[in-house]
């Protein structure tokens, strides 16, 4: 409740704030607190000075472009293909610069495609079955009719697929796309286009990943169903497995609808989905790391020793490309340097832009990982410990 309110009251303050200074000075204000904190910059110089900053401490950027749309946000055609240019100079970004020997970024298909397409597709998809060779025929550019759409939403998807597919093409060989989750009203749709994507361009590595939120009580049952789908279509699966953060808005929708809560009733039932995933991935690696592939996305330091236990027990690499590890820019850098240190893969998600792009995209991420934040009062702690040894160490020496 307490991190609740100190969210609530920032952003209320920060509004305040931008309404006195204006936005240059508001942007003179936050850029040395908050976005340096959290957004690797804004120019390519800012933005490689963070990233070989980011090297040498032994961690790699997953860049992501703060770029997303939910319901009664959708703003045209012309604006999804300057989202387009925007995320395919994200690839090239993130592969051209040598920042990572496996370069990885993020996607949120919204950015792409409209939500309100998204939820329809997921209602149609409780009767109507989309083949996934038909999506992939339409990425390629066939005049495909999907049912159940409109003429315009027809011709909407189709142009989201071509622009899908124009990111495939640029990464594949090149760059890891980490497609990710949103809300369950929309999820059944990007996944069903995200695998569509897998189809196309996972033939022999995992270059589309997709993203299973374990809070979901049909988690496990919909990473199953993803794998026996990868199986029986012969293409291989990355998988970016989160706890999820959209909850609030999850339940007070299902209560507000008359829907059952699709969120785990306890943080203990979501840890047990959460570590139940996670070993039917490095079960699967274990067997076939070429075909399976996993990020274990998460600040919960329980979840990270079982992961790191699984591996050496299970004799995985830990510099390996099948298993890496991943937390947010600016939040459990103790987790993230620790395991770098003993030689894990690990990957910072890197957001980037102007303060007028990233803000909304950080109060958004404020919102819906209030958990989260509460483990910069753990990291706080942490450096005064530091700081107290540093000083009992100086203090005993000039004795």
């Amino acid at each position: 409740m307490v991190t609740f309110l100190v969210i609530s009251c920032l952003i209320k303050l920060m509004s305040f704030t931008r309404t006195v200074l204006g936005t240059r000075g508001f942007s003179m204000v936050v850029r040395p607190s908050v976005y340096a904190q959290f957004v690797a910059g804004e120019t390519e110089g800012e933005i490689a000075d963070s990233m070989q900053k980011m090297s040498s401490l032994g961690l790699h950027p997953m860049l992501a472009v703060p770029i997303e749309e939910d319901l009664g946000e959708s703003t045209g055609e012309q604006r999804y293909e300057d989202n387009l240019a925007a995320m395919l100079d994200c690839v090239l970004m993130s592969y051209v610069n040598g920042w990572s020997k496996n370069p990885m970024m993020q996607l949120k298909i919204t950015a792409l495609v409209s939500p309100e397409l998204c939820v329809k597709l997921t209602s149609l998809l409780k009767t109507e079955q989309y083949d996934l060779n038909v999506l992939v025929r339409a990425m390629e550019g066939e005049e495909v009719v999907f049912p159940g759409l409109t003429e315009s939403e027809n011709t909407h998807l189709l142009f989201s697929l071509q622009r899908l597919n124009k990111i495939g093409e640029a990464s594949v060989d090149k760059v890891r796309v980490l497609v990710d989750a949103e809300y369950t009203y929309m999820n059944p749709a990007l996944s069903l286009i995200t695998m569509a994507m897998m189809k196309k361009f996972n033939q022999q590595s995992a270059w589309i990943w997709n993203t299973y939120q374990c809070y979901l009580k049909e988690s496990k049952n919909i990473l199953l169903d993803a794998i026996q789908t990868s199986i029986d279509q012969s293409f291989c699966i990355g998988v970016k497995l989160v706890r999820g953060a959209y909850m609030d808005k999850e339940r007070k929708l299902a209560q507000k609808e008359g829907r059952t809560d699709p969120i785990h009733e306890s943080w203990e039932l979501t840890n047990d989905s959460y570590n139940g995933c996670l070993e039917i991935m490095l079960n699967l690696i274990s067997e076939k790391p070429e075909r399976y592939m996993i990020i274990v996305a998460t600040h919960n330091e329980e979840s990270v020793r079982r992961a790191v236990t699984r591996m050496d027990e299970l004799g995985l690499h830990r510099d390996g490309n099948s298993v890496c590890f991943g937390q947010l820019l600016g939040m459990c850098d103790h987790v993230s340097l620790t395991l770098a240190q003993h030689g894990f893969s690990v990957y910072k998600s890197v957001p980037y832009g102007s303060v007028d792009d990233t803000l909304p995209y950080l109060v958004r991420r404020a919102q819906e990982n209030r958990t989260v934040l509460q483990g910069i009062r753990k990291e706080r702690d942490l450096l005064r410990q530091e700081l107290r040894r540093r000083l009992k160490e100086k203090i005993t020496g000039a004795r």
